[in-house]
């Protein structure tokens, strides 16, 4: 089993876990390959400290001790955000209804008292959402990663 740090092009990083090499490059040129957080196919490897090739050129400075902290808690920090994105998604998926294309229209029959109170998610586009906010229909959008959607492999 080879395990690969890879990266969207909104620079989300997570792993992806491949059979072999060969694996992760049928996959790529298939165009299997998605972001689990923006669903973005422009997914790339990253390198892995033991692969690094710097070339036969000069040797390179290696970055100070503080420049390679910085990063790496840079690096955590955005990995630790993604993670809780992710719960937090998952958590909202798992405890609301998908009502789909009827947003609006279930959001507004339980303002009204039409319909039992619970929490829904689904679709609504922009004017829709404008106009709930008119309302007085509290309303937040949020981008679901297609990936929660179904169960995770």
């Amino acid at each position: 089993m080879k395990v690969f740090n890879l990266q969207c092009s909104a620079s989300h990083r997570f792993e992806g876990w491949f059979a072999s090499e060969e694996d992760y490059a049928s996959q790529t040129q298939r165009g299997l390959l998605e972001c689990p957080l923006c669903a973005d196919k422009a997914v790339q490897r990253l390198p892995s400290a033991p692969r690094l090739n710097l070339g036969a050129g000069e040797p390179q400075a290696a970055p100070s001790p503080s420049e390679g902290a910085q990063e790496l808690v840079a690096g955590d920090a955005a990995q630790a955000l993604q993670a809780a994105w992710l719960q937090l998604a998952r958590r909202i998926v798992n405890q609301t209804e998908d009502v789909g294309e009827r947003f609006a229209e279930e959001a507004r029959k339980i303002h009204y008292g039409e319909r039992e109170e619970r929490g829904i998610r689904g679709r609504a586009s922009s004017e829709e959402t404008r106009e709930l906010l008119e309302e007085g229909i509290a309303v937040l959008p949020l981008p679901m990663p297609d990936g929660l959607k179904g169960p995770l492999q």
